[in-house]
């Protein structure tokens, strides 16, 4: 089977724990500053506590450097990322090209470099430059098919990351400035507004609405799921669930829920056995309804009702009364549980029987599909859980030496010193087995004890004392020998464009100084610059399809609830929508 990655977000020390706990080979987590959502940052302090224990069970931490930066702050991220690098990390996300003209010029530590998914990588060669570039890996963007994902992994030598779970971006990553332009809030610097979860109506050219106060942008959230084993296949090495802003709890079940399907396909690339306690669901977390956007087939990604959590189906309503109304369903149903149903929602005060009687029932109707988005049972069993990880060890004596080896083949051995011998050796053997085998709560479990020859006697507090010793060297020799990556030197290549404008998103001089070494010509600096980015936004999510018109000639505007009106451009070759300039 082959070995692949399963990246989870952290927004902070203690879901980074969770996320190990729970069976990532990777997280990611932004640090205190640069990171593409400003809204959880992380001392060094943090970070450093995190690598200390990740790398136990050799997991990597990769960290988000992914804004674009002017010329002060990549001075100022150069400083950041030796820091990072200074304390363990295993890799850094970037967007911004100074970077890489740091790590061409040697300015930088010898940390592996990601291209993000917000430089816009979703074309084979946009992929093959960054491969040529020298980094390590590249992000792929979220709208390519399985068919472009294979093409791409079978034309490149670096490693690929893909999206399986999580939030969508309706625009393609890095090319939204829908944020930047209504309210100044720039996407590429961390601080989107999130425009895409506003209500807006659709009109044609003639001011007839299609759509009136929907939420046209919004996505549901993706789930990759069932196509685990053809992205294994083709070749893609890390697997990436979006989250940082989710809490413990969603990154808890959502990486456990992976962790068990992965495995099902390919071996992890991180060391451990996780103990759960609690039966992974991911409709019960978080989500808009699910979507596998473009991996197969163009389909209805999008949830016009609501941007918020729809949760997982439950059942119609078959019945209303005067305070209660009644469910044909299948689950069990708790008090305090969150009901959602045609964009509104209520909690479940009180249960008799098949009757819920909820804390409001407005726009309660017969015939209504009901999701839940709050299993208050379930929240408290994730909340309480006890998961932990543990690294296998394997125990053999003989002739007074004791051997640890570990599930990774690495091995510490102990003197036991020869004394007395036992009046029962039987039982002597027998202790020093029961003994051996209680680990508890240290970093390992015991698969096997060989036991050869004869054991001098020991007292149980003897053996204890020799469990925690030999345990602990084992440990010490597992960081001594924590299988670490580095970054080759990066080469300027070709630019497979000859020119450049804002959607480049050059935001420093180095930057640009960056494009030109590679053959490109700068016409214009980032939006945040001050250029005018006249395309607001691109995206393989097209309302024409929508709506069912796509041999529609009519002209289509998008009006925001300030009554702001964008005229809409279609690219119906690629199969795309552009949001322009409002008017």
């Amino acid at each position: 089977m082959k070995k692949v990655e399963l990246l989870a977000p952290a927004k902070d020390k203690n879901t980074a724990f969770q996320a190990i706990n729970s069976g990532c080979d990777a997280l990611y987590i932004g640090a205190s500053d640069f990171g593409a959502r400003k809204k959880v940052p992380n001392s060094l302090e943090d970070i450093k506590e995190i690598v200390d224990y990740a790398h136990k069970f050799y997991v990597r931490v990769h960290v988000t450097v992914n804004t674009i930066l002017n010329d002060k702050e990549l001075t100022e991220a150069q400083k950041l990322i030796q820091n990072l690098y200074d304390i363990g990390v295993d890799a850094v996300i970037v967007q911004d090209m100074g970077i890489f003209k740091l790590a061409i010029e040697g300015k930088l530590p010898p940390i592996e470099l990601h291209a993000s998914t917000q430089c816009d990588n979703r074309t084979l060669k946009k992929v093959q430059f960054f491969d040529k570039l020298g980094v390590s890996r590249v992000i792929l963007a979220r709208e390519l098919s399985l068919e472009q994902i294979k093409e791409i992994c079978e034309n490149i030598n670096c490693e690929t990351e893909t999206f399986i779970h999580g939030a969508l971006c309706v625009s393609y990553s890095g090319q939204c400035y829908m944020s930047h332009y209504i309210g100044g809030r720039s996407a590429n610097r961390g601080e989107c507004a999130q425009c895409c979860r506003k209500k807006y109506s659709l009109v044609d050219d003639k001011g007839n609405f299609i759509a009136k106060d929907k939420y046209l942008l919004s996505l549901k959230d993706f789930n990759a799921s069932k196509h685990l084993e053809n992205l294994i296949n083709s070749g893609v090495k890390s697997f990436k669930i979006e989250g940082r802003l989710k809490d413990e709890n969603y990154v808890k079940n959502v990486v456990a829920f992976y962790r068990k399907e992965i495995d099902k396909f390919a071996q992890k690339t991180s060391s451990g056995k996780v103990f759960l306690d609690f039966e992974p669901n991911v409709n019960k977390s978080f989500n808009r309804g699910f979507t596998d956007y473009f991996l197969d087939k163009r389909n209805k990604c999008f949830n016009f009702d609501t941007p918020k959590s729809i949760g997982e189906s439950i059942g119609k309503i078959t019945k209303i009364g005067n305070n209660y109304f009644e469910i044909k369903t299948d689950k069990k149903l708790h008090s305090q549980d969150g009901l959602y149903f045609d964009g509104q929602g209520c909690l479940i005060n009180k249960l008799d029987g098949n009757k819920i009687y909820p804390n409001k029932m407005d726009g309660i109707k017969v015939g209504m599909d009901v999701y839940r988005n709050l299993d208050f049972e379930f929240e408290k069993k994730l909340k309480n859980s006890k998961i932990k990880r543990q690294i296998g060890v394997n125990f053999y004596y003989d002739n007074g030496i004791l051997i640890a080896q570990d599930e990774d083949n690495n091995s510490v051995k102990i003197n036991i010193p020869q004394g007395e011998q036992p009046k029962n050796p039987d039982k002597m053997k027998e202790n020093f087995i029961n003994q051996l085998q209680k680990t508890g709560e240290s970093d390992f479990y015991v698969e096997n004890i060989e036991i050869t020859g004869d054991l001098p006697f020991l007292p149980i507090s003897e053996i204890n004392e020799i469990r925690r010793t030999i345990l602990e060297n084992l440990m010490e020799e597992r960081l001594k020998n924590y299988p670490k990556t580095f970054q080759k030197p990066l080469n300027y290549t070709d630019f497979p464009k000859n020119e450049l404008d804002y959607g480049a998103n050059i935001y420093n001089r180095e930057a640009k100084s960056f494009y030109e070494n590679c053959g490109c010509k700068v016409c214009e600096m980032s939006a945040e610059s001050g250029s005018c980015a006249v395309e607001l936004m691109r995206t393989k999510h097209c309302l024409k399809f929508a709506f069912d018109m796509c041999k529609s000639p009519k002209k289509l505007f998008m009006i925001d609830e300030k009554g702001k009106k964008f005229p809409l451009k279609f690219d119906c070759k690629n199969c795309e929508m552009v949001i322009l300039r409002s008017v």
